[in-house]
C-alpha cells in the first residue's frame, strides 16, 4: 500500500513541477500551491504515509512540496528577469541565447532500413538491432492502436461494440451515442476524439446494424463460406456430418434455454481444427468457416445460403458457357484441387470478358456453389452494402465524408484487425517501451537533466559577475540569437575556485534554464590513471562509466553542455584530449560502441566546461595543458573581482539564507528588503523598516535584524578564511614562511555555520559556534590541524601569548624544514642546505 500511494505521490510531483514552470504570476502561484487538487492529493498521501508507519517518505513528499513551491518562484523571477520573447530566449549578461523549452526525452525514430534511439533535440542516434522490433516492421510509423491503413478507428469502435454487446443488445438500447461515446472515453489510449470518432462510430454501428437485422448467415464472409462448404461436401462422411449436425442443434437448444455453454465453444474449436486439417494450407480462415457452418447448421431454413449476386453470377455463366466443353471437362477430373482451379479459371474467364464487377469473395463463392451441386441451397437477396454520410473524421477508405460498408466484408476485415492486428500492435508497443526504458537506464538519462537545487539563490554576484561571466564564454561555444547572433566557434569556460563555491550548482542552473542536456562527469572518478577516450581502456568499471558518458556528449552533439567535474583528479593527458574541441577545429576523436570515431562538432550547439579545485586531494598544484588553458575563459569563483567586493560578500549572506530557518522566508522576497535589512542590522541611520515591501511584525524583525547581525560578523571569518586559503594556494612551497593554510571559507561553511546561528545568542555564543565549525573542519587535516588554527586565531585577532609564541615556533619550524630539509630528505642534501644557510646569514653581517 505504501508502496503504490508513493509511486501514484511521485506521478502526481511530476505533474505539478511541469504545471508551475507555466504560472504567470505570484498571486497564481500562491492560489496553486493552496487550492489545487494535486497539491492536496500530495499532502493528503503524505499524511496516510504517517499513518502506515511510514514518516520518512511523508517528510520526502512535504519536502519536495516545498521544494517545488520555492523553484516555482524562482521560475518566475527568472522569467521576469532574464527570459524574452515569450520565454524562448534567455538573457545571460550582454547576450541572448535560444532557451528549449522541451525537455530532452529518448524515443524511436527511423533510421534508414530501421529503427534508432534518438534523444530529442540533440544529435543523438544508436541503431536499434532487436529482432523482435525488426519483426514488426508493419507497425512502425502507426501511432495508434485503434487505425490502420485498412480499418478506420470509428469502424473498429463499431466492430467492438458489435462484437461485445452483440445485434440484440445494441438494437435496444435507448441511446446508441451515449453507449458509443462512453466505450470511445474509457478507450483512451486509442486516440478517439470527442464529437468526431464517436460520431461516426455510431453512424457506421447503426448501418451495420440495419443490414445486420437482414443480412442471416451471409454476413459471413464469403471467402469462408465457400471453404465451409467444401469442407462439408468433400470433407466429411454422411455420417460424421449426422453427428456434427446432431450435436450443433443440441447445444444451440441448451445455449437458448439456459444461456451461452462452454460445449459449443469447444464444438466450434473442434469444428476449427478438423477444417484446417482438411485444407492443410492455414490460407483458409478455419475459424470464421467453423462459425459459419455451425450456425447454418442450428438455424432456419434448411441447407447453405447462396447470394442472390451469385446466383445471378452463375446463371449467366451457364447460359454463355459451351455446354459441352465445360460439362464434360469438369466431371473428368477426379482431383478437388484440380476441379477448383479449373471452375475458377472458367469463371475469371468469363467475369473478365463480361466486364463483370466480382470481388474475390464472389468469385470463390461461386467456385464452391459449382463443386458442391449437391448441397441443399437457399437463395438470400438481403442487403450486404450501404454508405454512411457525414462522417467527420479523416481516413482513406473515406471519401468526400462517405464511406462505403459492405457488412461481410467489414465484420471480417475488423475481426481480423481485432484478434491479429491490435494484439501484435501492443505487443510491439510493449517491445518498444521496454526497450527505450532499457536504453534510458543505460544511458542514466535522468541524470543527464540539469536540476536547481533548492538552496540556489540568484544573488546579485550571480546576477552581475557569474552569468555575464557565463554568457561570454556560451556565446562563443553555443552561438547566440536576436540581430546580433552568432554562431559557436570553440572555446572552453574554465571554473577554478575552492570547493563549495557553487561552481557545479551554477552550471546546472545554467543548462536548466538554458534547456542544455548536461553530462556531468566526475574527476575523482576518472582519476589520473585515465589518459584516453576508449572505454576499453578504463581501469575500472566506474572510470569507463565517465568515459561511456564523455562519448555520450559528444554523440549528443547539439544542444549538449559537458561539464567535467575536479578536473584537479584528472591526468593532463586526458585534458589534452580536448584542446581540438575547444578551437575552431571543434573536432575530437573518442571510441563509441568499440569503434573510433571522430566527433565533428562544428555548428553544433555544444559547450565544454571544466571545474576545479587549485589544490589535489595531497595539496598539490594541478596542471592544466596550456594550449588548454590558452582556450578557456578562466574564472575563479572564489575570488573578489575588482570593484565587486561589496556583491562577493553579500553573497555570502544570500546564500545563506536558506540555511537558517528564521532567514528562509526572505529567500523568496524582494531582494530589495534583504539590502534595507542589513543597513538596519549594521545600525545605518538613514534605514527605516517602514520601507520594507513586506509588513513585518515588530517581533518577527526584531529576530531577523538579531540573526543578521550575528552572520555578518562571522561572515568576516569567513572571508578572512577564504582570502587567506587563497593566498596561500597560490604560493609556491619554496616561498612559504609559514605551513599552508588549507581551513575553507567557502558558502558551504558559511551555510554551516548560519544553521547553527540563533537570534538569542550573545558574541561569546557566536565565536563559540564559530569555533566549533572550524575545529571540526580541521581534524581532517591530522597534523596540519594545529598550525591551521593557530593561523584562524591569528586571522580573527584572538590570539592568546601562549598561542602567538607557538605559532611563532610552528613557522620557524616550518622555515627551517624548508631550508634544511626534512627528515626525509637525503644527508648530504640537508648538509649543503645548511652550508648555505650559514653563507647567507655570514653575507648578511
Amino acid at each position: 500500500r505504501a508502496e503504490q500511494l508513493a509511486a501514484a505521490a511521485e506521478r502526481a510531483l511530476e505533474a505539478i513541477a511541469r504545471r508551475c514552470a507555466a504560472l504567470p504570476d505570484a498571486d497564481a502561484v500562491s492560489t496553486y500551491f493552496a487550492s489545487d487538487p494535486l497539491i492536496v492529493k500530495v499532502r493528503r498521501t503524505a499524511d496516510d504515509l504517517r499513518t502506515l508507519g511510514d514518516p520518512g517518505r511523508a517528510e520526502e513528499l512535504d519536502g519536495r512540496i516545498r521544494t517545488a513551491r520555492q523553484e516555482a518562484d524562482r521560475a518566475l523571477r527568472d522569467r521576469t528577469d532574464l527570459y524574452a520573447d515569450g520565454g524562448r530566449t534567455v538573457r545571460l549578461g550582454g547576450h541572448r541565447f535560444t532557451a528549449t523549452t522541451q525537455t530532452p526525452d529518448l524515443t524511436l525514430v527511423p533510421q534508414g532500413d530501421g529503427l534508432a534511439f534518438a534523444l530529442t533535440g540533440t544529435d543523438y542516434r544508436a541503431p536499434v538491432t532487436d529482432p523482435a522490433l525488426t519483426a514488426a516492421r508493419p507497425y512502425w510509423n502507426r501511432r495508434l492502436p485503434s487505425e490502420s491503413p485498412e480499418v478506420y478507428r470509428a469502424e473498429h469502435l463499431a466492430a467492438r461494440l458489435l462484437h461485445e454487446h452483440g445485434p440484440d443488445a445494441l438494437n435496444g438500447t435507448d441511446d446508441l451515442a451515449a453507449l458509443v461515446r462512453g466505450a470511445a472515453e474509457e478507450a483512451y489510449d486509442e486516440g478517439y476524439e470527442r464529437g468526431v470518432h464517436d460520431h461516426d462510430a455510431t453512424a457506421i454501428l447503426t448501418a451495420a446494424l440495419r443490414l445486420h437485422a437482414t443480412a442471416g448467415t451471409l454476413r459471413h464472409e464469403p471467402a469462408a463460406r465457400a471453404a465451409a462448404l467444401l469442407y462439408w461436401a468433400h470433407g466429411t462422411t454422411p455420417e460424421q456430418r449426422a453427428v456434427l449436425t446432431r450435436r450443433a442443434r443440441s447445444l444451440a437448444r441448451a445455449r437458448d434455454a439456459f444461456g451461452p455453454t462452454p460445449a459449443l465453444d469447444h464444438l466450434r474449436s473442434e469444428t476449427e481444427h478438423a477444417i484446417a486439417q482438411w485444407h492443410g494450407d492455414g490460407t483458409v480462415p478455419a475459424g470464421a468457416c467453423a462459425a459459419y457452418l455451425l450456425e447454418e447448421l442450428t438455424t432456419a431454413p434448411e441447407g447453405f445460403v447462396l447470394s442472390a449476386r451469385v446466383r445471378g453470377l452463375l446463371d449467366a455463366f451457364r447460359r454463355s458457357v459451351p455446354a459441352d466443353a465445360y460439362e464434360e471437362d469438369l466431371p473428368a477430373l477426379d482431383d478437388l484441387t484440380a476441379r477448383r482451379r479449373l471452375v475458377e479459371a472458367w469463371l475469371s474467364a468469363y467475369t473478365t470478358s463480361t466486364g463483370a464487377d466480382v470481388t474475390p469473395g464472389d468469385l470463390a463463392e461461386a467456385v464452391a456453389a459449382e463443386l458442391c451441386p449437391d448441397l441443399p441451397r437457399h437463395v438470400s437477396d438481403a442487403p450486404l452494402t450501404t454508405t454512411v454520410e457525414g462522417l467527420l473524421g479523416t481516413h482513406p477508405r473515406i471519401t468526400d465524408r462517405r464511406l462505403t460498408l459492405r457488412l461481410d466484408e467489414f465484420l471480417a476485415r475488423t475481426q481480423d484487425f481485432r484478434e491479429r492486428d491490435l494484439p501484435a500492435f501492443r505487443a510491439f508497443q510493449r517491445r518498444r517501451t521496454e526497450l527505450v526504458a532499457a536504453e534510458r537506464a543505460r544511458l542514466r538519462l535522468d541524470d543527464h537533466r540539469p536540476r536547481v537545487m533548492a538552496s540556489f539563490v540568484r544573488n546579485r554576484l550571480v546576477d552581475e559577475v557569474y552569468l555575464p561571466l557565463v554568457g561570454d564564454s556560451l556565446a562563443k561555444q553555443l552561438g547566440t540569437t536576436g540581430r546580433d547572433g552568432r554562431t559557436g566557434t570553440g572555446g572552453l569556460l574554465l571554473l577554478l575556485s575552492p570547493p563549495g563555491y557553487g561552481k557545479t550548482t551554477l552550471m546546472e542552473y545554467v543548462a536548466h534554464r538554458l534547456g542544455l542536456v548536461l553530462v556531468k562527469v566526475s574527476g575523482p572518478a576518472l582519476g589520473h590513471a585515465v589518459t584516453s577516450l576508449d572505454p576499453a581502456e578504463a581501469p575500472n568499471a566506474t572510470a569507463r562509466q565517465e568515459i561511456e558518458k564523455i562519448n555520450f556528449a559528444l554523440a549528443a552533439g547539439s544542444n549538449t553542455l559537458l561539464h567535467l567535474d575536479d578536473i584537479q583528479h584528472c591526468s593532463p593527458e586526458l585534458l589534452q584530449k580536448f584542446i581540438p574541441l575547444c578551437d575552431s577545429t571543434r573536432r575530437v576523436e573518442g571510441v563509441r560502441q568499440g569503434e573510433p570515431r571522430t566527433y565533428d562538432l562544428r555548428g553544433k550547439r555544444f559547450a565544454v566546461c571544466m571545474a576545479g579545485n587549485p589544490y589535489t586531494e595531497s595539496g598539490e598544484a594541478f596542471r592544466v595543458p596550456d594550449m588548454l588553458a590558452n582556450r578557456a575563459d578562466v574564472w575563479n569563483l572564489g575570488d573578489v573581482l575588482t570593484g565587486k567586493e561589496e556583491v562577493f560578500g553579500l553573497s555570502f549572506v544570500e546564500n545563506a539564507l536558506t540555511a537558517n530557518p528564521v532567514l528562509a522566508p526572505l529567500a523568496g522576497r524582494d531582494r530589495a528588503d534583504l539590502g534595507l535589512l542589513l543597513r538596519l542590522a549594521e545600525g545605518d541611520p538613514t534605514a527605516r523598516a517602514d520601507r520594507l515591501s513586506h509588513a513585518y511584525a515588530p517581533t518577527e524583525l526584531d529576530r531577523v535584524l538579531a540573526v543578521l547581525r550575528h552572520l555578518l560578523t562571522a561572515r568576516r571569518t569567513v572571508l578572512a578564511v577564504n582570502a587567506a586559503y587563497i593566498a596561500s594556494a597560490a604560493q609556491a612551497d619554496e616561498a612559504r614562511t609559514e605551513p599552508p593554510f588549507q581551513l575553507q571559507g567557502s558558502y558551504r561553511n558559511m551555510n554551516k555555520i548560519a544553521q547553527r546561528i540563533q537570534p538569542v545568542m550573545n558574541e561569546a555564543e557566536l565565536a563559540a559556534v564559530v569555533d566549533d565549525h572550524y575545529t571540526a573542519e580541521a581534524q581532517t587535516l591530522t597534523t596540519g590541524a594545529e598550525a591551521n588554527l593557530l593561523k584562524l586565531a591569528e586571522l580573527r585577532g584572538t590570539l592568546t601569548p601562549a598561542q602567538a609564541a607557538r605559532w611563532a615556533e610552528v613557522k620557524a619550524a616550518h622555515v627551517r624544514t624548508g631550508t634544511l630539509g626534512g627528515p626525509d630528505d637525503d644527508a648530504l642534501t640537508r648538509a649543503v642546505a645548511a652550508l648555505a644557510v650559514l653563507g647567507e646569514r655570514i653575507a648578511a653581517v
